[in-house]
């Protein structure tokens, strides 16, 4: 019988979730990096280098390092549904903002502010999966929010290329348009967060009582034994020295991860192709990425392991990233960066279920917010390094070497992270 009550709860409550905060990140992550095809035509109109554009387009991350803990602490404060909501109508003004960018400084400005307002997003959500799904369960829950960031390259490309083809329209360039019309759904869904998100179990009047009784016994079980071996505090949740080394391992793939959703539209239009063509191939990688993403998680928590399931993706991106630096035709390229889009996809979920082994509480809110802000810096460097690189060299490769190897040294850190660091110690008093 609970294994039953166990089966159904945990269905109900995947059904209920699971789709619309992958809807939310979808749009999340569509307005994060359609700077991509803006790209396409923006930079000559606005006359911008590859090395201001990659500095503009990492800068977003400056401010989501800034904002991103104590985005997190207030949303553990005040709850998900509120916050989430702030944070997802805000963003969606400045982005649809960028349609107005003039000059270098506007675009940084523009980006800057971008990041900040989206900080907390990420690991607010990572937090709120933790107060609903048990540990057990949580890396394939991951994997499936996770793999809104694929599925929204997938129909994110086409829509966004094909939404520079309204160049003219009213006066406004193709890439203005853009801007403008996939920042809308942000501010509506930002409206519907508040009518349709549950903050906590006690609260989730859409489950049966028994199926409520449960679930909060069980996440309360969770969390005790965790508080015993684990880190409560903001404080400690800052100061953990296993945090430090996860935002660094985070560093590498976030560099892998949007040197993907910033640089790949010009990578491929290289070879010559039409914004529409650049749009759907661009869509390839993703489509086989979101297949090994769930695979990839689902094995890694029926083993329940996650050291290998980390280390071996990304190492795999890696590969694919030193191949893409060295392709000469566009099947050869596009097959590379299905390897990296592979690779950065897979390894994130298992890694996104290390922190809530030893973190709980406020620790938990501090903590993930502390990897994803210091960790997302890499979607900083990358991207800005690349366009560094490019403009020094003329090729793209050695920007791909660079961020190939931070991805090796990724690898390198989560074994020995798991085999110094990662065991649970025994609270202090």
């Amino acid at each position: 019988m609970s294994n039953d009550l166990e089966s159904r709860t945990m269905r109900k409550i995947a059904m209920r979730i699971v789709p619309f905060v992958m809807l939310l990140y979808f749009i999340a992550y569509i307005d994060r990096v359609n700077i991509g095809f803006a790209s396409l035509t923006m930079n000559k109109d606005l006359g911008f280098t590859p090395s201001i554009f990659g500095f503009g387009a990492g800068i977003f991350f400056w401010g989501y390092f800034l904002f991103e803990v104590p985005s997190n602490i207030i949303l553990e404060k005040v709850g998900a549904r509120l916050w989430i909501a702030r944070v997802m109508i805000t963003w969606g003004i400045i982005s649809g903002a960028m349609a107005f960018v003039w000059d270098t400084n506007s675009f940084y400005a523009a980006r800057f502010l971008l990041g900040a307002a989206e900080a907390g997003f990420f690991p607010g959500i990572i937090l709120y999966l933790s107060y609903w799904f048990p540990a057990r369960r949580r890396a394939a829950m991951t994997s499936l929010f996770m793999a809104a960031v694929p599925i929204s390259v997938i129909f994110g490309s086409p829509l966004s290329s094909a939404l520079l083809e309204l160049h003219g329209i009213a006066g406004l360039k193709g890439w203005q348009w853009m801007f403008l019309l996939e920042a809308l759904p942000a501010v509506i869904f930002g409206f519907v967060v508040l009518f349709y998100m549950t903050d906590k179990p006690e609260d989730a009047k859409w489950l049966a009582a028994d199926e409520r009784d449960w679930l909060v016994k069980t996440m309360n079980a969770e969390r005790a034994g965790l508080s015993s071996v684990s880190h409560v505090s903001i404080w400690r949740g800052l100061a953990d020295i296993r945090v430090l080394a996860l935002a660094l391992v985070y560093f590498g793939t976030s560099a892998g991860l949007y040197t993907l959703g910033i640089w790949a539209p010009q990578i491929i239009k290289g070879f010559g192709l039409s914004n529409l063509e650049v749009g759907f191939l661009n869509a390839v990688p993703p489509t086989i990425a979101v297949i090994a993403m769930y695979l990839w998680s689902w094995h890694s928590d029926t083993q329940n392991e996650r050291t290998w399931h980390v280390v071996i993706m990304c190492l795999i991106a890696a590969a694919g990233l030193c191949l893409a630096g060295v392709s000469t035709t566009v099947v050869a390229v596009v097959a590379a960066l299905s390897l990296v889009n592979i690779g950065i996809s897979a390894a994130k979920p298992p890694l996104w279920s290390m922190p809530t082994l030893f973190l709980v509480g406020p620790a938990a809110a501090t903590g993930i917010a502390t990897i994803n802000s210091i960790g997302n810096l890499g979607g900083f460097v990358g991207p800005a390094m690349i366009g560094w690189i490019k403009d020094q060299t003329g090729s793209f490769a050695g920007g791909l070497y660079f961020v190939a190897g931070l991805l090796a040294l990724s690898a390198i850190l989560t074994v020995v992270v798991s085999r110094t660091i990662m065991k649970p110690r025994a609270k202090t008093p």
